[in-house]
């Protein structure tokens, strides 16, 4: 129920985490599986029926939580499900860190990209995610996003059947490369984008850096939602409230993986 209202509507958004992630953020709130550490072992066949499984439980859609790795046994599990009778979309939601090769896989299968764009400067993708390459690949990757989804498409219910939203989280400290990040996503695609700025970062003892040790504040994410605003954005979705005191980290328990009956 926590991704954006029409991801998530009143139904919920079949969410399936995948083990491991491309990137190594040191701020990461999924931290007890991102490091590939933590996880069920699963097959294709039974990733199918996971799949139909949320569908019967009348889940929006399929969101693919971190799969990048797992782009090929994904694209399996997909077919085989659809062959049995799954119908909803399908959300890819990734850091941003994309090849655009794995991206082209893609193409066809995916109906909602649901992207990160961190970093618009190279020291803080290596500073925090040892990526220095991050902000040159993170554009490409949303160019050719942009190229399969075309303008986004929304349902009756207000649903997103097609489309792209480019999340941005707010770090402490750091609201001008935020502003950077807003003016180029804006300015390259305007409204074939829809933008989601959050401020729910919540700061873990192990972060090793003492700027990153505190929560946004409310001053701060103001003065990004308003710059927002006055360069004409109007595809966008805001959080309001304490964000950071909420859950909006899973348990992790395995819930949904125990293997299906013979």
């Amino acid at each position: 129920m926590w991704e954006e209202p029409c991801i998530s509507g009143g139904q919920g958004s079949g969410a399936v985490f995948f083990s491991g992630c491309p990137l190594r953020c040191v701020y990461c709130q999924n931290h007890p599986i991102s490091n590939g550490q933590n996880g069920v072992l699963i097959t294709e066949e039974r990733l199918a029926q996971i799949f139909l499984e949320l569908q019967e439980k009348g889940a929006a859609n399929i969101n693919l939580v971190t799969p990048t790795h797992y782009t090929p046994q994904i694209l399996r599990a997909l077919k085989k499900a659809r062959a049995m009778g799954l119908r909803l979309p399908v959300v890819y939601n990734c850091g941003g860190y994309e090849k655009t090769q794995t991206l082209k896989m893609l193409e066809g299968t995916v109906d909602i990209y649901l992207t990160d764009f961190k970093y618009m400067e190279t020291e803080t993708a290596r500073k925090y995610s040892r990526a220095p390459d991050y902000p040159d690949v993170a554009k490409a990757a949303l160019r050719e996003m942009v190229r399969q989804q075309g303008t986004p498409q929304f349902g009756r219910d207000g649903m997103m059947k097609r489309g792209v939203i480019v999340r941005h989280l707010l770090l402490p400290g750091h609201l001008k490369e935020a502003k950077a990040v807003v003016s180029y996503v804006y300015g390259t695609y305007l409204d074939q984008v829809y933008l989601s700025l959050m401020n729910q970062y919540t700061p873990f003892a192990h972060v090793p850096f003492p700027e990153l040790r505190r929560k946004v504040t409310k001053r701060e994410y103001g003065r990004l939602v308003d710059y927002a605003i006055a360069l004409g954005v109007e595809n966008a979705f805001i959080q309001e409230g304490e964000t950071a005191k909420e859950s909006f980290i899973p348990a992790f328990d395995g819930e949904g993986l125990p293997p299906a009956p013979a």
